[in-house]
């Protein structure tokens, strides 16, 4: 009987141009038993170079990046490393995206409200087969089997742009890279208390409700990054 010791690692690639995020993945990565990772990369091009390496068994892609679109690397992917299990982890919640994404050849799509201890559990459960797919998407996906005649949405452009001020546009930015109020709290050097009180004044101006919705409204507003 193999022991834990013995279980080969599974082995990480990832495409992800968010410093802060990309470095808190992989301290999470490092510090899970029997993950590693293997190369990373932070462009389009970078990512495309990637796949002349030899292949991984999960691959990790954002598909706002400062070059291009990730989907072009998981479509890449796809056809390089047919055997390697990818999945996107981005802030992009519209139906275009996530279908796109789907089609290229990714099997598991997680919205970056996912801080990355649990993307690290998710990497073990796309590795054993499982897809794992944020609620929000997951209810997308279920919307377009309903009505697959529907054309693709886009990232909706009808609301006018939120004027946020500058601390809660930092707060906003926090909350995207998965932070918790008590870590932005640390980070601005101000009280939970204050953070919970900028959080709940930007929920107002996105008109939402939680945090899933906050980064996707942000992201259609281009309030946000890739």
């Amino acid at each position: 009987m193999q022991s834990p010791a013995d279980t080969p690692s599974i082995r990480i690639a990832m495409v992800e141009d968010d410093v802060l995020f990309q470095e808190a993945l992989r301290t999470s990565i490092q510090s899970s038993p029997g993950l590693q990772l293997a190369s990373v990369a932070s462009t389009r091009a970078a990512g495309l170079a990637m796949l002349e390496q030899a292949a991984v068994d999960v691959l990790l892609v954002d598909l706002g990046l400062p070059d291009g679109s990730g989907i072009d690397v998981i479509q890449a992917a796809h056809q390089c490393w047919p055997a390697c299990n990818i999945m996107v982890s981005t802030a992009f919640g519209d139906e275009m995206h996530v279908m796109r994404s789907l089609e290229a050849g990714a099997s598991g799509y997680l919205l970056k409200d996912s801080t990355p201890a649990c993307i690290a559990a998710e990497i073990r459960s796309l590795h054993e087969g499982g897809s794992p797919i944020s609620p929000l998407i997951a209810r997308q996906i279920l919307q377009r089997f309903r009505n697959p005649a529907a054309p693709l949405q886009p990232p909706s452009q009808d609301k006018p742009r939120a004027v946020l001020s500058a601390r809660e546009q930092e707060v906003l930015e926090y909350i995207t890279k998965g932070f918790t109020a008590e870590e932005i709290a640390g980070l601005m050097a101000v009280s939970r208390h204050t953070v919970l009180t900028f959080v709940r004044r930007v929920y107002k101006k996105l008109e939402v409700h939680s945090k899933t919705e906050a980064i996707y409204e942000a992201r259609s507003q281009g309030l946000l990054g890739g």
